[in-house]
């Protein structure tokens, strides 16, 4: 869209707009749409019209202000919507994918407060296949990582340097917001980037004391997957490329203490008649893509996570297995189609519903310890 198109557009929705703000606000979003096959959902096959799925559909509007001497006044604001039902994503915000204001300093980084991403989704999330090109039904086992981006952080502040001859560095601190409780539901991350040629290289640490305990803490209760008293994530990846090829491998650790539930199943996380004191995860994650044409690109990905089950009466382990294929055609430089197959295998007996597959992309767990997704998909840009 042209920016004096832009400007009559702000100005027709009743936003004020002054001459050196319409030269530097963009508008821009996505639409994922397409068909998707689920094999067992709670003993049944699923055929569903489904929104965002390799990317979540969105559109947003960001901008700065020239402060002068290398300053600058910055803002996002940026909408999830479900393309099947128009109906708002993330527990029903208006700008639930991010929402931040700030300033910048040329050659030494961003200030900026609001909803935002930890650096488990700035650094490792692109050199994951669930987080950069593959979508949701790539994910590690219930997005206990969050590299898929499964959930923000509120009341963030967050501090992103400049690129310096390639590195990168970020931290993050999203308050409470509770009197008297500063320390319930608040999170610290801090994650680095290096990229130089066809090397990339990401690590990250993410703690959220009691993430879901109230609607206005870092991860407020809509927003949670897991309930628990802390969930703590850090993890190191890699990728290079070679050629018209990129190989990448993702390591990610998940500590969850005194689990309670994960929030988009049916059944219990905990043993029957006893308390779980915690529950781990160890992601293992090889990809690769190949751009068999300059429009064709073609991916691969393996993961395996292992995890572990502390109850008050007896210790279990689960172990996940995942496969993943995509095939994605650019139709032109903003639309593309794809085909996408994941297959998840799930070993092990902790006597709760972790034992059945459950991919995050699904709508419930699999009556069994196999699922199935595949999809056809079209993607948008604008």
């Amino acid at each position: 869209m042209q920016k004096k198109q832009l400007a009559g557009l702000l100005i027709a929705s009743g936003i004020g707009v002054g001459a050196h703000a319409q030269n530097s606000v963009t508008l821009y979003g996505l639409i994922d749409q397409g068909l998707t096959y689920t094999s067992n959902v709670r003993g049944h096959s699923n055929w569903e019209i489904m929104s965002g799925e390799a990317q979540g559909s969105r559109w947003g509007l960001k901008g700065s202000e020239d402060l002068g001497g290398g300053m600058q006044a910055l803002f996002v604001l940026e909408n999830g919507f479900d393309a099947s039902s128009g109906r708002l994503m993330e527990g029903g915000r208006m700008f639930g994918r991010q929402a931040y204001v700030g300033l910048s300093k040329n050659g030494v980084g961003s200030l900026t407060f609001g909803r935002q991403y930890d650096s488990l989704v700035e650094f490792l999330g692109p050199l994951t296949a669930n987080g950069n090109w593959g979508g949701f039904m790539f994910d590690h086992p219930y997005g206990n990582d969050n590299t898929d981006n499964f959930f923000r952080l509120d009341n963030a502040v967050q501090f992103n340097s400049a690129n310096w001859s390639g590195f990168q560095l970020s931290t993050t601190y999203a308050f409470s917001n509770s009197a008297g409780q500063f320390s319930k539901n608040n999170a610290q991350s801090v994650g680095a980037g290096y990229s130089n040629g066809p090397l990339t290289i990401g690590v990250g640490y993410l703690n959220v004391n009691d993430p879901g305990a109230n609607t206005v803490g870092a991860v407020t209760t809509d927003d949670a997957g897991f309930l628990a008293s802390r969930q703590t994530v850090y993890g190191a990846g890699v990728s290079y490329q070679i050629g018209q090829s990129t190989l990448g491998f993702v390591y990610t650790h998940t500590d969850l203490k005194d689990p309670t539930s994960f929030q988009f199943i049916s059944g219990s996380i905990v043993p029957p008649g006893q308390t779980l004191s915690s529950l781990k995860f160890d992601n293992f994650e090889v990809n690769a893509t190949y751009y068999a044409t300059p429009a064709l690109l073609l991916g691969a990905m393996y993961y395996y996570t292992q995890g572990k089950l502390d109850a008050s009466a007896s210790d279990s382990k689960l172990h996940w297995q995942m496969v993943g294929l995509i095939a994605d055609y650019n139709l032109s430089k903003r639309t593309d189609v794809y085909v996408a197959g994941t297959y998840m295998k799930v070993n092990g007996n902790s006597g709760t519903a972790l034992d059945n597959a459950y991919m995050t992309a699904a709508d419930d767990s699999s009556s069994g310890r196999e699922q199935v997704m595949a999809r056809v998909g079209l993607r948008h840009k604008f």
